[in-house]
């Protein structure tokens, strides 16, 4: 059965850092495109990074742009977010999602992904 599983999430200050983890499993992780969004309290969902099967091609929405980094590794089928300079902003659940292929194209449609984490819940505050 396929399956992710976001944890790292937590509580965290202004300025700290937080790294996500997401644990695939039941299908090979080597060969798919990966990505991260977020859903704030009463807000869309927000597409945050993503990464090509091969690592060699990520993306990043402009409003973590230098701030988060995206990576993977294949040996222990996960994907990472690290994120740094937290801001209250980024207070949100954060999903991690499987693309159909190995490389993705409309990172906003929803329709290119299949498998999604149940989330982990990341919250700035001092």
């Amino acid at each position: 059965q396929v399956h992710l599983v976001e944890s790292g999430g937590g509580l965290a200050q202004p300025g700290g850092s937080l790294r996500l983890s997401c644990a695939a499993s039941g299908f090979s992780f080597s060969n798919y495109a990966m990505s991260w969004a977020r859903q704030a309290p009463g807000k869309g969902l927000e597409w945050v990074s993503a990464v090509y099967s091969d690592g060699t091609v990520t993306w990043y929405a402009d409003s973590v742009k230098g701030r988060f980094t995206i990576s993977r590794d294949d040996a222990k089928n996960t994907v990472y977010l690290q994120m740094n300079s937290l801001k209250p902003e980024d207070t949100a659940r954060y999903y991690c999602a499987k693309d159909l292929g190995a490389r993705f194209s409309d990172i906003s449609d929803q329709g290119e992904y299949d498998v999604w984490g149940q989330g982990t819940q990341v919250t700035v505050s001092s």
